[in-house]
């Protein structure tokens, strides 16, 4: 209680709940803007952050993560473009109710009211079993550690890349670049090429901002699409949910964030997954399903209820494990441990305070971006309208200012086109980016605790496999880089039996 406290004490400062406020606001802006996501705004407001100390910096990529969520529900209803993928599923009715209805300001007022709740109950989720699973996590060892990072990596790669062959591709990239650099174990440089600019590493920061935002901007900027609808004058009018709304959807509010809740802590997963699944969840269950498709308020309320609740769902393995529950919390996950904030069981034990602060901190953003949803509205609104045009050279100009403003060294910049241009070409080559992000990050927990496991055995793979958590482990990985082969092969065998019992 006494860390509850003395966090909650910290999280009410003046200057922290106005880096939330600010960060919330960002984030709606950047989420309602088509052509950006809520990882390109927290790529590209990471570097913003290390300026304002470790507690104020982490609670602001907070808001931002929050409110990029919920803004890409803003354009999903007016315009019928999600600003995100996660919103893509609330065009179905949002529009609708918007536009065939007439009744736009009802239809914000209904993903507002549910993108709050879904926020709100998963971060009470966070709080009562992340603690918990930290228990249980403390337990482990440097075998289960590397196993646990392996299954990370297969769970991203087999989810977010359409090819497994891609997505392994990606990973062993990734893996490949957390080599360069100084071995922490036998303190040899490798793969430094007598650069000194190598010889600490890749740098996070601007391998983030150039593979998430200065690629996009690059493949935006070929592609010329303008989807955006410039100079739309929406009238919004009754946002503010009624009581006959409320008590209608309540149970498909309540029903998905338990939804999101699930998925977000399943790593490898994020809230396009969950918005989808929620949205035929209430379409199944539902009373009202053939309104569904014409303006259902339940068809607004469950996606964004899911989606939201995956902010918090997805940070349980993060802060307990280390392991990104999509690409949004690998981001974060780089953020936090650039700011001395290291997820995993042991930051339960040795830093309780900041762990109850980021709880508190999750909830505060969700309190921010339900006032500035209801107050802001007519703004986002016209916010959603800036076209790509002006909008991807201010992605460009933030990716200069911010890789730059990170260690004032010209070098990141070079670093940073570099990388972008080879993510550009990735990108054209439909290969996804967190496999990379992720094989980096985890790279180097994959390494150390192997080299541990190994010295702890003599040199011998079987310690891997005879302690049971991480033996299991292991073979869930497997099984997710095996499935997309296994899964048509079973279905094979499933038909032939069906028509060998029909004939």
């Amino acid at each position: 209680m006494e860390f509850f406290i003395s966090a909650l004490a910290e999280a009410v400062q003046p200057l922290n709940l106005l880096v939330m406020l600010a960060g919330t606001f960002v984030g709606i802006a950047a989420g309602a803007m088509p052509g950006l996501s809520s990882v390109m705004a927290l790529t590209i407001m990471t570097p913003f952050t290390f300026s304002l100390g470790g507690n104020s910096g982490f609670l602001m990529l907070l808001g931002i993560f929050c409110g990029s969520i919920y803004g890409g529900s803003i354009t999903a209803i007016l315009i019928n473009t999600p600003g995100t993928a996660n919103s893509a599923a609330t065009c179905l009715d949002g529009y609708p109710m918007a536009n065939k209805l007439g009744q736009p300001g009802r239809a914000l007022g209904i993903s507002t009211m549910a993108s709050t709740f879904g926020g709100l109950f998963s971060a009470a989720a966070l709080f009562f079993t992340a603690p918990l699973l930290a228990k249980v996590a403390l337990q482990f060892g440097s075998p289960e550690y590397f196993s646990i990072a392996v299954f990370g990596i297969s769970i991203v790669t087999g989810i977010s890349s359409k090819s497994v062959i891609k997505g392994l591709i990606g990973a062993v990239i990734g893996l490949a670049l957390g080599t360069v650099g100084i071995d922490a174990i036998t303190g040899t440089p490798r793969f430094t090429f007598g650069s000194a600019y190598l010889t600490g590493g890749i740098s996070f920061v601007p391998l983030l901002i150039a593979l998430y935002a200065f690629s996009q901007g690059l493949k935006n900027m070929q592609s010329g699409e303008d989807s955006v609808s410039v100079g739309k004058k929406v009238k919004l009018n009754h946002v503010l949910p009624n009581k006959s709304d409320i008590k209608r959807t309540f149970p498909t509010i309540l029903g998905c964030s338990v939804i999101g809740t699930i998925i977000g802590a399943i790593p490898g997963t994020g809230g396009d997954i969950a918005s989808w699944f929620g949205y035929t969840q209430a379409k199944r269950f539902c009373k009202h399903r053939e309104e569904f498709g014409k303006g259902a308020p339940e068809g607004i309320a469950a996606p964004e209820s899911a989606n939201n609740a995956v902010s918090g769902g997805a940070l349980i393995p993060l802060l307990t494990l280390g392991i990104p529950g999509d690409a949004g919390t690998a981001v974060m996950l780089g953020a936090l441990m650039m700011q001395g904030i290291i997820p995993g069981p042991l930051l339960f034990k040795e830093q309780t305070e900041k762990v109850y602060l980021i709880i508190i901190g999750l909830i505060f953003a969700n309190i921010m971006m339900c006032l500035l949803g209801y107050g802001g509205l007519k703004l986002f609104a016209k916010i959603s309208s800036i076209p790509s045009v002006i909008l991807t050279p201010v992605v460009f100009i933030f990716c200069f200012v911010g890789t730059y403003a990170l260690n004032n060294n010209i070098n990141d910049i070079y670093f940073m086109i570099i990388a972008g241009i080879a993510g550009f070409v990735l990108l054209k080559l439909d290969f996804a980016m967190p496999p990379v992000i992720l094989g980096l990050i985890l790279g180097t927990k994959i390494e150390t605790n192997l080299s541990k496991s190994l010295a702890i055995s003599d040199g011998s793979f079987a310690i891997f496999f005879t302690r049971p958590i991480s033996c299991v482990l292991l073979v869930v990985a497997a099984i997710s880089l095996l499935s997309p082969l296994l899964v048509p092969l079973i279905k094979r065998a499933a038909g032939k039996t069906g028509v060998e019992k029909a004939g």
